[in-house]
């Protein structure tokens, strides 16, 4: 392919953000064969399918996923670039895909945005399990991923772990449980009601491994992946629950709690994962240079 059609390119990025030809057509107010049509000869070109038929749904092919994290940033630098010269407030964002795996703290996460907010970047987070994220990293889905432990060896061999910090880790819950449970911490967890990150997570093993030590048998009364979902059965008095000492302030504004101790020994690091080694991404170098000087 010597020269790509960003026409063809822009009926296909149309017809994946809608679901199928029959809505893209009406968006475009171009007939259905028109469409299609295109999308045949830019597969052609490419010499890869890019939809395949599941019943009556087209679903997009590996090379069409690839394809449409390519085209989704062309066209929306372009609308920028239509924003710039109408001279429209907010047209100097630069677009920032952030992977965000579901077990990290999101207080902490916005925290670690917020200097690609103030440098006016159009930050686009997604949330999943961090496999499937890092899985997105070579394919352009997300600039980077945001995880509470580094990529392995058995990852792609392009991807880079960039180690932003770590933090302590303490135990928070309502008012009423906090009364009851700091004494004598922590002591006080034997027997206590308790909500946990679930198994797959690192502060989970980190929390086990405490639990361990102290030879502790607290009640667990829930295992909660999504760190903020934890919080709210937490804030709902289910539980004593744990979060990052960095982001103590806003866990007891937000959700209504109380700091109840700090676990000794126990820290959660924090990684920026992506493609490149060399960061060239301006809002991910401001995020990794502003971490590193409040998380430590």
């Amino acid at each position: 392919m010597d020269r790509l059609n960003y026409q063809h390119l822009f009926y296909f990025w149309n017809v994946a953000r809608e679901g199928g030809v029959t809505r893209a057509s009406e968006k475009l107010g171009l007939a259905q064969p028109t469409i299609s049509g295109q999308i045949a000869v830019l597969e052609e070109s490419i010499g890869a399918q890019l939809f395949r038929k599941e019943g009556r749904n087209l679903v997009m092919t590996e090379t069409g996923r690839t394809v449409f994290n390519y085209a989704d940033e062309i066209f929306s630098l372009g609308r920028e670039l239509g924003s710039a010269l109408k001279n429209r407030a907010g047209a100097v964002s630069v677009r920032l895909s952030v992977g965000v795996s579901n077990a990290l703290p999101k207080l902490l996460v916005y925290r670690l945005l917020e200097p690609a907010l103030a440098a006016h970047n159009q930050v686009v987070c997604h949330e999943d399990k961090t496999e499937r994220l890092l899985a997105e990293l070579p394919v352009h889905g997300v600039d980077l991923v945001f995880s509470d432990w580094p990529a392995t060896g058995a990852a792609d061999a392009r991807i880079y772990n960039h180690p932003i910090g770590e933090c302590g880790v303490a135990a928070f819950a309502t008012l009423e449980l906090q009364q009851r449970y700091r004494k004598n911490f922590p002591r006080c967890l034997d027997g206590a009601p308790l909500l946990l990150p679930t198994t797959n997570t690192a502060l989970r093993r980190s929390l086990d491994q405490w639990l361990d030590a102290n030879s502790l048998f607290p009640k667990i009364v829930a295992e909660v992946e999504d760190s903020a979902l934890l919080k709210t059965f937490g804030a709902g008095g289910a539980g004593v629950f744990m979060a990052p000492t960095a982001v103590r302030a806003q866990v007891e504004e937000q959700y209504g709690v109380r700091y109840i101790a700090t676990l000794d020994g126990v820290t959660e690091r924090f990684y920026a994962i992506t493609a490149q080694r060399k960061i060239k991404h301006a809002g991910v170098a401001a995020i990794l240079e502003s971490a590193r000087d409040w998380l430590i």
